[in-house]
């Protein structure tokens, strides 16, 4: 999300989000050039889509049926028809960031919720998806150059970056609260929930901005709230498990990819509310990103809205614990984060 000081804060925040069950393997692996992009082509069977695959546990795999749609494929500009393929960009690079993009199990293939969704709006399309892994900078510099068809990559959908791209929304941006299992206390989106509370979060992100100030506002009021900070995310969930914070605020994704992977240890987790990472009066929006006026976003919109019709859309979300960032529908350029917040 590189046009701006929000970009790189909400990347810092689902970086420590996930850093610390971040699979052993490196996306480097994908290709000789990790500041590159490298490209695989995606081979499956007609009109099936294998979502979560090689998840290392991340998500519930599944093989979803889905139709070309011959209305919404004449909609796309005639030379990518004539292709036949959609060059389906992802940012993820060096590291990946589980659930979302990530080098699975097999220590090559990059999966996770963003590229599962491109392959599903390319089968859509009629088109054969091929699925390239660069540097974030990389993935707009492919964009730009007409490399890259479309950006899947947790691309928050903001006024600067329309610009130069045009959206297709496809989730929610949110943050949210971590709390061990056990824990009755839920975050119901009112800050006055928060009194009495100690809370870790990530220096310098997106999340911490939005935690201090309702921790001035609590103390305008009189009350109290405990913000703490660790060097890692392995320090984070000791001090939860051991009972010296109540709640970890981050990332969505990286909230739902943990949950997943200590389900069956001794201090499992649950989601305990969630919040814009917009802040209270927008709800920010991920969406896939094209060149603007490129005339791809309305088709990829309206793939993405015969998904949600159909539901491939809600079964997708599901099999990778992120159903809390389901939209009702896909828009094309929705209000972004202002200006002023970015």
């Amino acid at each position: 999300m590189p046009s701006s000081s929000l970009r790189s804060r909400l990347l810092r925040g689902l970086a420590a989000g996930t850093a610390v069950t971040t699979l052993s393997v490196s996306l480097a692996a994908c290709g000789s050039d990790a500041g590159s992009t490298t490209a695989s082509t995606d081979q499956a069977a007609a009109g099936v889509v294998t979502v979560g695959a090689l998840s290392n546990g991340a998500a519930k795999q599944a093989d979803l049926k889905v139709s070309e749609v011959a209305a919404i494929r004449a909609e796309l500009p005639k030379p990518l028809i004539s292709s036949g393929k959609l060059a389906i960009g992802v940012g993820a690079l060096p590291a990946g960031f589980p659930p979302l993009a990530y080098v699975g199990s097999d220590q090559q293939t990059l999966t996770g919720a963003e590229p599962d969704l491109g392959r599903l709006v390319a089968a859509v399309l009629g088109l054969k998806p091929v699925v390239s892994n660069a540097t974030w900078e990389n993935l707009f510099v492919g964009i730009d150059s007409g490399r890259t068809d479309v950006g899947f990559s947790n691309i928050t959908d903001t006024e600067d970056r329309k610009k130069k791209y045009d959206f297709a929304s496809y989730r929610q941006d949110n943050l949210a609260f971590e709390v061990l299992k056990s824990s009755n206390w839920n975050f119901d989106g009112d800050y006055e929930s928060l009194a009495g509370k100690t809370v870790a979060v990530g220096s310098g992100t997106n999340q911490e901005k939005i935690l201090l100030e309702w921790q001035a506002k609590l103390k305008a009021e009189g009350k109290d709230l405990t913000v703490k900070y660790f060097p890692d995310n392995n320090a984070v969930y000791l001090a939860l498990a051991g009972g010296k914070i109540d709640a970890y605020f981050g990332p969505n994704p990286g909230i739902a990819y943990h949950i997943t992977q200590d389900a069956a240890t001794t201090n499992p987790t649950r989601n305990a509310g969630k919040f814009s990472g917009a802040g209270a009066t927008l709800q920010g929006l991920i969406g896939a990103t094209v060149k603007k006026d490129s005339g791809l976003a309305k088709p990829i919109a309206d793939a993405i809205n015969y998904l949600i019709e159909n539901g491939q859309y809600a079964q997708w979300l599901a099999a990778w614990n992120l159903s809390n960032e389901a939209v009702s529908s896909s828009q094309v350029n929705p209000p972004g984060l202002p200006l002023s917040n970015s």
